[in-house]
């Protein structure tokens, strides 16, 4: 599966600091559990790199079309 494929898995994900001063990204769902652990530097560059995506994201729009009513 690729990035921008979709999908019909849902998970549950959390996000945290440990007790030994680690970032816990914990990914959970149908089965499996994922925990994963870095460091604050390191979580932090994840996280512009999720702002950068989103950024991306927004700037192309969501591509989907809307699901008001339309109007006669």
């Amino acid at each position: 599966m690729g990035i921008d494929k979709e999908s019909e898995i849902t998970a549950n994900l959390q996000i945290g600091p440990t007790t030994l001063g680690m970032v816990r990204i914990y990914v959970e769902g149908d089965g499996i559990e994922i925990p994963m652990d870095f460091e604050p530097e390191e979580a932090e560059e994840i996280a512009e790199e999720i702002r950068a995506a989103a950024a991306r994201a927004r700037s192309m729009g969501s591509g989907r079309k809307s699901k008001s009513p339309k109007r006669k």
